[in-house]
């Protein structure tokens, strides 16, 4: 499998300020950015920076380290993303909501409508790790606040997930507000999301 390098990222709406190095990416947020299709709000929103590298392996886990200390308006965030074509895509990440508590969640849209799943956390939390495991055109978003023991966040699957994607990160701003999200010890490795090993699928 090959390793994951800083190189190999490509831009889909390259923000106005952001550094891109070898052990870090820092992405400075414009405000009214985000990634949101349809759902509920009847709006679209279809502008945030996303950086993401491409592949074709079926079987990977992505881990990234976020570092959000300077978020401070409803809704800013910074995370992981899989994103696919404007209709198609998954986001996991943290959005600030206040002074005691930001929502740890996660945003799946297939076929141009989005869900949303969240859980609040203390807004006292400033640095988050994430871990992307892909299995085929299935997916699951983990999240883990000490390294070492990661919490699953959401399963999912992607229709148009299979085959070559592109995944990555991604920092936007709904609101009027602007902030610099890091991103640090990214990894791409043998996926950690173990086959079933509880009930059999159906026959076909």
């Amino acid at each position: 499998m090959k390793s994951f390098s800083t190189e190999d990222l490509k831009w889909t709406r390259e923000p106005e300020v952001y550094e891109i190095a070898e052990d870090r990416v820092t992405i400075t947020t414009q405000p009214h950015t985000d990634l949101w299709q349809k759902t509920y709000y009847q709006f679209v929103n279809d502008n945030a920076p996303v950086l993401q590298m491409e592949t074709d392996e079926p079987y990977f886990s992505f881990t990234v380290k976020t570092e959000f200390t300077q978020s401070h308006t409803r809704f800013d965030q910074c995370g992981i993303v899989v994103y696919l074509d404007s209709e198609n895509w998954l986001k996991g990440s943290i959005e600030y909501e206040n002074e005691e508590y930001q929502h740890l969640g996660s945003v799946v849209t297939n076929h141009g409508y989005s869900d949303w799943a969240t859980t609040a956390i203390p807004a006292s939390v400033k640095i988050i790790r994430y871990r992307l495991s892909r299995w085929g055109a299935d997916y699951c978003i983990e999240y883990s606040e000490d390294e070492l023991h990661f919490q699953q966040m959401r399963i999912c699957h992607l229709h148009k997930g299979a085959g070559t994607i592109r995944f990555g990160l991604y920092a936007c701003s709904p609101e009027a507000s602007s902030f610099t999200a890091i991103f640090s010890e990214m990894s791409l490795g043998e996926c950690q999301w173990l086959a079933h090993d509880g009930q059999q699928p159906d026959e076909v």
